[in-house]
């Protein structure tokens, strides 16, 4: 069966069930869910994507841009909506969003012991660039 969702960006009433999800999809590593979704609120907040399927959070997408390269952060689709086409919906949406201010590629982070959703990405049409990627916390959450 396939199903339903609607793609809206996020409200503040989102929080808990944003934060659940991304524990229930073990996305809760290196920083505090709720400083993230603040911080995103101050840039582009409208690109902090929310999946909606019957009235209930069960997909987000951050979608980023800083004038040369897009980015997506923490996409995460419930456990029991994946494989329905949900990350692809929210994949269209961000790529529609950048594609309107002129963005030229999109680059994500997927660690590479992520077997299944490094494939996910290269259905979309992603590829692995042969580069470092360099982080550097600037704030210990």
């Amino acid at each position: 069966m396939k199903t339903t969702m609607l793609i809206r960006p996020y409200r503040e009433a989102d929080e808990a069930e944003v934060v659940a999800l991304w524990r229930e999809c073990a996305m809760l590593r290196w920083s505090d869910p709720r400083k993230d979704i603040a911080r995103k609120l101050r840039v582009n907040g409208d690109w902090f994507l929310v999946g909606e399927v019957g009235g209930r959070v069960a997909a987000t997408c951050m979608v980023g841009y800083e004038g040369h390269r897009g980015w997506i952060n923490l996409l995460a689709v419930a456990p029991r909506y994946q494989r329905n086409g949900l990350g692809r919906l929210l994949m269209d949406e961000a790529e529609r969003i950048l594609r309107g201010v002129g963005c030229a590629k999109i680059n994500l982070q997927v660690r590479e012991t992520n077997r299944q959703v490094i494939a996910f990405y290269e259905r979309l049409g992603f590829v692995v660039d042969p580069v470092a990627s360099m982080g550097k916390r600037l704030e210990q959450d």
